[in-house]
């Protein structure tokens, strides 16, 4: 089967794609590399499975491509996924999460692609839940409070019409607080990757907040398998997809330090503005109509994720 990856180059695109080489299909990747890395792609280029397209999903060769490859399945990945970009450049967050996503599904109409499994956001999705709402359902309503969040919200809207309009089938997966190997430890985005470059480095980690503040971190593997599950089952749902247990930063950090032999303390500062205080992901759809669930545990994560840094670290 020819699938084709948007984001491909990023650290969950990558680890997808070596899942979908691994398992005898053919891969199409589109990435523009302003985040994503061809050396998250080394392994899966040495194959001769994949095909690599440097394109940005917002332009009209994108369509053109996707049109022209016609793949079966379309993984879309490609994001803008920093909430605090999105708050200070709401148009470009729009730009690449809405037209980006719409000029995927025009690629899709036009290649007579069967199915859509596209990455949604578990942590903003459903804004700000209340504490009987967590773990979250997909059944709670959709309220973000960010411009990403509301572009996210926007992509599953065109995703139903879409399925509507012209029968393209489509699960989008709400994922929690993804981390692993490849997770880019100088952005925003990725807690466990920054703190284990900054433990590895012996360098001053901050803490916002109490750091009792919650998320579900779930490890990039198990969310890896989710995706390639959606390929082939249920439709027209968003599936959560986390591991329904909260871990606190504090806890995060602890875990870390112990697997470390770290013992400083880490900086307080005060709580970021907008800063959820839980976030947790019910799990139980995807269990039924994927037959996932989650099976990393986070200390078991977090030392493979500690051991990847160490090694890129080392290669620098």
């Amino acid at each position: 089967m020819l699938c084709l990856v948007t984001g491909g180059a990023g650290f969950i695109g990558s680890t997808l794609v070596d899942r979908l080489l691994s398992e005898g299909h053919q891969v199409d990747v589109i990435d523009n590399l302003s985040s994503g890395r061809l050396s998250n792609l080394a392994d899966a280029r040495a194959t001769g499975g994949l095909t690599f397209h440097q394109l940005d999903i917002r332009s009209e060769d994108a369509v053109t491509l996707i049109a022209r490859r016609k793949p079966e399945v379309i993984f879309h990945l490609a994001a803008q996924a920093d909430v605090r970009v999105s708050v200070a450049d709401p148009v470009f967050d729009a730009s690449v999460n809405v037209i980006g996503s719409i000029n995927v599904l025009e690629g899709a109409r036009q290649a007579g692609t069967s199915r859509v499994v596209a990455a949604a956001s578990g942590g903003t999705l459903y804004g700000e839940p209340s504490d009987d709402e967590i773990p979250t359902r997909e059944s709670v309503a959709q309220r973000p409070l960010s411009p990403y969040g509301v572009s996210k919200k926007a992509m599953i809207d065109y995703l139903v019409a879409y399925r509507e309009l012209h029968g393209i089938e489509f699960v989008a997966l709400a994922l929690g607080n993804v981390y692993g190997p490849r997770q880019d430890p100088h952005g925003e985005a990725g807690v466990v990757a920054i703190f284990a470059e900054r433990l590895l480095r012996g360098e001053e980690i901050t803490i916002f907040g109490t750091g009792d503040q919650t998320r579900d971190f779930v490890y990039v593997d198990d969310v890896v398998d989710a995706f390639f599950r959606a390929a082939t089952r249920s439709g027209g749902l968003v599936i959560n997809i986390g591991t329904g247990r909260e871990l606190s930063v504090n806890e995060l950090y602890s875990t870390m330090a112990e697997i470390t032999g770290t013992e400083t303390t880490p900086t307080r500062a005060p709580a970021r503005v907008g800063e959820l205080d839980r976030s947790c992901l019910d799990v139980e759809r995807a269990s039924m109509q994927l037959d996932w669930k989650s099976w990393t545990t986070f200390a078991q994560g977090a030392a493979t994720t500690i051991e990847s840094v160490k090694a890129q670290l080392a290669d620098d």
